[in-house]
């Protein structure tokens, strides 16, 4: 029998729908996916050397739980320079990207009960990993003309005595929103009054557009400081999702114990990996602002794409590289015998009839909107929602 813990935890959405995708074009179908959130680019050639170099002179062993002191020692550093944050190597955990971060942490700080506040829309991962800790997800929703983001007067009323920790993911997978100095300091003065552990969740922070800087709600506040764990990973920035790099850092007792949990599972990061993912942190930068750049050009791009779909809305998303169009009023309509009613049946008849892939917004707890990947070429968004265009103005009411 499967344990309970499990009972309405399935895999992973995106993984699912992106291995459809991979399956239907196996089979020689022309499919255009928008899907995972996965950089295009090739891992840069100096931080491919490193693992090579690694390889070569024999580190292919057991590395200690928490990661090699060295890139422990690089992370904090690259914190103190973007962030203003002083950490000691000791307060860093080195991960198999930052879900599994998250997930430690979840086990190690969260008992049967405790209640979670999790802005909507949220990255899917997060409701399945808090129950599966026991934790009780509270959905605060948000609206487009909040920007995406949750707004002080919310976070008041939310927090109740069994509200342990707010997850703040900024840049945010799947609208881009990002929190502006002023908002986090608005939100910070609330948290402050309260003994919850605040989970800054920082995948994107490198992934922002004209030229915005990234603030850590760490920052405005030593008391806040002590009780903000921060999560980030080397899958974006450096585009190396498949090389599972991550870490979380954070005050000592809390990382301590998220140590144990991942002894007691994984053990250590691949020592290959680490290797490569210290010449990423200490190597040089401009392969990130060039990615970056490349991201900016092509949310351009889709934005005016979309833009040219009738009853189709789409916020300008500030970082990250996904467009979360509103497509719900092509909702209650109809192609042939296909009904569309929601955004799963939306993706479906997507995939199915324009041959593009792309993601429910239900996932997302955003049930009015799709998400679309721009980490892919200028040449397959433009393919893929011209053909979204084509395939919305088949349906009929």
């Amino acid at each position: 029998m499967i344990a309970q813990r499990l009972e309405g935890v399935g895999a992973s959405e995106t993984l699912v729908i992106a291995a459809k995708a991979k399956e239907l074009k196996d089979q020689g179908i022309d499919i255009v996916s928008l899907t995972i959130g996965e950089p295009d680019f090739d891992t840069p050639i100096h931080i491919k050397q490193a693992a090579i170099d690694a390889l070569n002179e024999g580190f292919t062993k057991y590395t200690a739980p928490e990661g090699i002191p060295e890139l422990r020692k690089a992370i904090v550093e690259q914190i103190k320079n973007d962030l203003g944050l002083d950490y000691n190597w000791k307060q860093v955990v080195v991960t198999n990207g930052s879900k599994q971060a998250l997930y430690n942490f979840f086990q190690a700080a969260l008992n049967k009960g405790d209640q979670v506040l999790v802005p909507a829309p949220y990255w899917l991962s997060y409701p399945p990993m808090l129950r599966l800790a026991g934790a009780v997800p509270k959905i605060l929703n948000t609206t487009p003309r909040q920007g995406f983001k949750i707004i002080p007067e919310q976070l008041k009323k939310a927090i109740k005595p069994k509200t342990k920790a707010i997850i703040l993911n900024s840049p945010s997978n799947p609208t881009g929103a990002t929190y502006t100095k002023t908002e986090l300091e608005a939100l910070a003065a609330i948290l402050e009054e309260h003994n919850l552990w605040v989970l800054s969740d920082d995948a994107y922070s490198k992934m922002l557009y004209e030229d915005q800087p990234f603030y850590s709600i760490a920052k405005f506040s030593k008391k806040l400081c002590e009780k903000t764990i921060i999560f980030n990973t080397l899958s974006k920035s450096y585009a190396m999702t498949g090389w599972r790099v991550g870490y979380a850092v954070g005050p000592q007792e809390i990382l301590t114990a998220v140590g144990v949990i991942q002894s007691q599972s994984t053990s250590g990061v691949n020592a290959i990996a680490q290797k490569a993912a210290l010449k990423a942190i200490i190597g040089p930068q401009a392969c990130v602002r060039a990615m970056v750049k490349e991201f900016e050009q092509r949310r351009a791009v889709g934005l005016e794409e979309l833009s040219k779909i009738k009853k189709v809305s789409c916020f300008k998303p500030p970082g990250a590289f996904y467009l979360f169009p509103d497509v719900s009023k092509y909702y209650k309509t109809r192609f042939q015998n296909r009904q569309i009613n929601t955004s799963e049946d939306m993706a479906t008849y997507l995939l199915e009839e324009a041959r593009v892939a792309t993601i429910p917004g239900k996932v997302f707890g955003a049930d009015k909107y799709i998400r679309l990947s721009y980490a892919t070429s200028i040449a397959n968004i433009q393919k893929g929602i011209a053909r979204i265009k084509e395939a919305l103005e088949q349906l009929q009411y």
